[in-house]
């Protein structure tokens, strides 16, 4: 019997969380026991270059000597205390100093909690019940945020999963991405129901799509004029794309940001923060309840803390980012040369490659039309070459400060390999 079926034995679906079930590219899912650096390897003994970097968090590579050190000498103090400790206030000043837009920050322990809390506390805050989302980004699987949008604009949102009432749908409005004109409209009609705008600032989870040009200035515009909060939520880009997350890179100051992955350095760690008037609405300063057992955990502190002081580096981003860029020219380069269409985008440490004729691609709908049935093959094939790419068309990939310019060009070199079997 394989792996997963005696996982499907006991573990809802076989997995516990439903990307990693292979549904979307067909097979079975690897089973992996260890990692170094830029490769993992599977209970079979196979080694594979990763992309996918845990959906993101190891940013150093698999094992990187500070984090796991930082790890086993907090583990020997304890796992868990349930009460304050000093690596939370260290964390949350690192956290601060590289984004200025937080001021004050509450730890949590992850990114489906971080958005949670952070739309609880912008309703609280501001005493209003609508939120905007938009179509493609993926904040967590809370009710509020499994709503599709409905045949227009302004009409109800529709609960994308069984189990989301439909009048929790109610105050979700959900807006296409890029789209300007759109959301300008909604605040025209609604400005002063509208609690908050939540959104990826780059959307890593229908592939990697950056923002348009005046986009995201149209939201902070917006929400100023109408006295509501703009979330950026940052679980994904945060540390990722620069320092200072995607919103240093645009030049844009959301009241709150949601982070997560690498805060955590590989361990369940994620944070809300922001203005400190808002998050003085948080209890026990405030009337907006949130807790978590865990939140704050010494060794995810301590491993978030690592990892970050490790970004500090000179020239950390850079060479990040030249390394991600040399990936992907490469992959478009041997798609070329095989007559494969495929648009690309990179930033940081952050990439995205969608199969389509188009030259870029900037909204859900263009992700939506991608050739699915193509990446299944390229993802299987690359996986026979020993490469583990997202096991699904709209996810983005992840370089790390360890993959070398052997595993970048070893990449390539089986993406051109695979591209003229396509």
């Amino acid at each position: 019997m394989s792996l997963f079926s005696k996982a499907k034995q006991v573990i809802a679906g076989g997995v516990n969380s439903p990307v990693r079930a292979f549904a979307a590219v067909g097979g079975d899912p690897i089973f992996f026991k260890s990692a170094s650096g830029a490769w993992l390897e599977s209970e079979d003994g196979r080694k594979y270059i990763d992309y996918v970097g845990s959906w993101g968090p190891m940013i150093l590579g698999h094992g990187h000597p500070a984090v796991i050190a930082a790890v086993i000498e907090t583990a020997k103090q304890g796992l868990s205390f349930g009460a304050p400790c000093v690596l939370e206030t260290e964390l949350a000043n690192k956290i601060c100093a590289l984004m200025p837009s937080i001021e004050k920050i509450r730890m949590v322990s992850s990114g489906t909690e971080a958005t949670m809390s952070a739309i609880r506390l912008a309703r609280g805050h501001i005493g209003r019940n609508k939120i905007i989302k938009f179509e493609g980004c993926y904040h967590g699987h809370s009710d509020s945020l499994l709503i599709k949008a409905g045949s227009g604009a302004l009409t109800l949102g529709v609960p994308s999963s069984p189990g989301v009432p439909p009048g929790v749908a109610q105050n979700t409005i959900t807006l296409t991405f890029n789209d300007s004109d759109a959301i300008t409209s909604v605040f025209a009609e609604i400005g002063e129901q509208i609690a908050c705008v939540i959104v990826e600032p780059i959307a890593g989870n229908m592939n990697m799509v950056p923002p348009e040009p005046g986009f995201l200035e149209t939201l902070r515009t917006l929400c100023t004029d109408a006295g509501a909060i703009l979330i950026f939520d940052e679980v994904m880009t945060g540390f990722r794309v620069a320092r200072g997350g995607a919103q240093s890179v645009f030049g844009i100051t959301p009241d709150l940001t949601t982070i997560g992955k690498i805060v955590g350095g590989g361990m369940p760690a994620a944070a809300f923060g922001g203005r400190a008037d808002i998050m003085a609405s948080i209890a026990p300063d405030g009337p907006v309840y949130q807790a978590g057992t865990l939140s704050g955990n010494p060794v995810a502190m301590a491993a978030g803390l690592a990892t970050l002081e490790q970004l500090d580096e000179p020239g950390f981003y850079a060479a990040l980012g030249k390394k991600t860029a040399q990936l992907v020219d490469g992959l478009a380069a041997a798609a070329l040369d095989a007559d494969i269409p495929l648009a690309t985008e990179c930033l940081g440490g952050m990439f995205g490659f969608v199969f389509t004729e188009a030259r870029s691609v900037r909204r859900f709908d263009q992700v939506a039309a991608a050739d699915t049935d193509r990446f299944r093959k390229f993802f299987h094939g690359m996986l026979n070459e020993g490469v583990y790419l997202a096991p699904s068309a709209f996810e983005a990939g992840f370089v790390s400060a360890a993959h070398g310019d052997d595993e970048i060009a070893a990449t390539i070199t089986a993406a051109r390999k695979v591209f003229n079997t396509l």
